[in-house]
């Protein structure tokens, strides 16, 4: 049962908007049926609802709402009601924020206000054309809706390999995590995590019957010493295909630089990989696809 109006913020850079064949149109063409009937309020910055717009994608929806352009503050305006509602009306649900990693907009303060204020209040920020693709599903496996069989495929855990990361302050979340989600995230072909997160990790895996000579997650370097980087190279190859990275918003991180790095190589990859940034943005996704994988 849809319980209330699902309102998300929406922007994508220009190569995701520009021509027929980019993401915010192929994201539609997968998605639109289930945005209509979520009911989905997409509350869109001009240049993409312009685009939207000329589409028809999503002619007759009611949902589509238009911000002003991006130079005009369209993007300042989806940050603050990721923040707070409006008229009466409960705050953004979400971000969805198609990023070209090229495009220097992306790192405009607007851009990282909205991704950073997403986690603060434990909502997702959905910069990927698959992770757009997935979140609709999501959503709709969180309304009790019968699953898409067409996106078999995007839950085929069986295929894919998941990274664990946690910065210090929540690597105890993640553990939690890892434990109340232990049996789906078991169905991933591998899963590869960075330094002190994978350690803990595999204790957790060996204390519920994991073989005591084989590590659950495969362990690279500390994010400050490369491990950020070298997970980044295996999402390139395309040989890692979800990020889930539990940032802590509140702290100035020394090695900021690799962490935008595997970011940023998530967004190359925009059709093969995505990425959770905040615990409780991850224990919803993986409560609804457990039924779907």
């Amino acid at each position: 049962m849809i319980e209330h109006t699902l309102r998300f913020g929406l922007a994508a850079n220009r190569l995701h908007h520009e021509t027929y064949g980019a993401a915010v149109f192929k994201w539609l063409e997968q998605s639109a049926a289930g945005i209509r009937e979520l009911g989905v309020e997409l509350h869109t910055v001009g240049r993409t609802y312009d685009a939207i717009e000329r589409s028809g994608l999503l002619e007759g929806h009611n949902g589509l709402v238009r911000y002003p352009y991006g130079r005009e503050g369209g993007l300042m305006k989806l940050v603050a009601r990721v923040t707070q509602g409006r008229d009466g009306t409960a705050p953004f649900d979400g971000a969805i924020y198609l990023i070209d990693p090229v495009d220097p907009s992306s790192i405009f303060p607007e851009a990282l206000a909205l991704k950073r204020q997403c986690i603060t209040h434990g909502r997702p920020f959905i910069s990927t054309l698959m992770g757009a693709i997935e979140w609709i599903e999501v959503e709709r496996a969180a309304a009790g809706l019968q699953a898409d069989r067409a996106l078999d495929h995007i839950f085929d855990f069986s295929k894919q390999t998941l990274a664990l990361i946690a910065h210090d302050a929540l690597k105890d979340e993640m553990v939690q995590f890892a434990a109340a989600h232990f049996d789906l995230l078991s169905r991933f072909s591998e899963r590869i995590g960075t330094g002190t997160t994978s350690g803990r990790l595999n204790e957790l895996a060996w204390s519920r019957g994991w073989p005591k000579d084989e590590p659950w997650v495969q362990a690279y370097l500390s994010g400050p010493l490369g491990g950020d980087a070298q997970i980044a190279e295996r999402v390139l190859e395309q040989r890692c295909q979800r990020v889930i990275f539990f940032e802590d918003p509140h702290v100035a991180r020394q090695h900021e630089a690799d962490i935008q790095l595997l970011e940023r190589a998530v967004r190359v990859v925009s059709d093969k990989a995505c990425c959770i940034a905040s615990p409780a943005v991850a224990h919803k996704w993986a409560t609804a696809v457990a039924g779907l994988a």
